[in-house]
């Protein structure tokens, strides 16, 4: 069974980018994240419409961190500081080893090789750091670049998981990949 603790907060570095916790201040650049259409697009959530709500999102983010239960992070450039995207370890299921992994970029850094070079460092620290057995995610079926995303990275199809989890959520539209931690 793993053991979580996320205090401190495991800031993360990839060559062009910065991995680190968020932060109150972040609430324009998710409002404007979480309301961009072509962000939502293959995603199923209501579209954050006010700065308010991205603060509640953020204070939410916060609290599951501070209670060891999931890790979100803030992508920005090391050179800009901006906020590019994020990368999350969520429905983190301590008994088996398994978490899912859950990404967005703010449509401006479409096509840019963002999450090719921030996946594999998330990975190496679920596997090396929380000693996960097993990395989930679950693409919408027509985000093909997402799902060409996660084959690069050799993420493989599950069908048993996708089982498991079709007894809690409904997952009309969505695929169930895993990557299990190597030998």
């Amino acid at each position: 069974m793993l053991v979580l603790n996320f205090n401190p907060f495991p800031t993360l570095v990839s060559e062009r980018f910065i991995l680190r916790a968020p932060a109150l201040s972040d609430d324009e650049a998710i409002a404007a994240l979480r309301s961009d259409p072509r962000v939502n697009q293959f995603l199923n959530r209501a579209a954050t419409t006010t700065v308010a709500e991205a603060q509640q999102f953020i204070e939410k983010l916060q609290a599951g961190i501070a209670a060891n239960k999931s890790l979100y992070w803030i992508i920005t450039g090391k050179e800009s500081n901006q906020l590019v995207g994020t990368i999350c370890c969520w429905n983190i299921v301590p008994e088996s080893g398994r978490a899912e992994i859950g990404y967005e970029l703010r449509s401006a850094f479409f096509g840019k090789g963002i999450m090719q070079e921030v996946i594999p460092v998330v990975i190496k620290f679920g596997f090396e750091q929380l000693h996960l057995q097993k990395i989930a995610a679950l693409p919408a079926d027509k985000n093909e670049k997402s799902i060409k995303l996660l084959e690069r990275h050799h993420f493989e199809i599950d069908h048993a998981l996708r089982e498991e989890l079709e007894k809690e959520d409904d997952l009309t539209g969505l695929l169930c990949y895993s990557l299990a931690r190597p030998a």
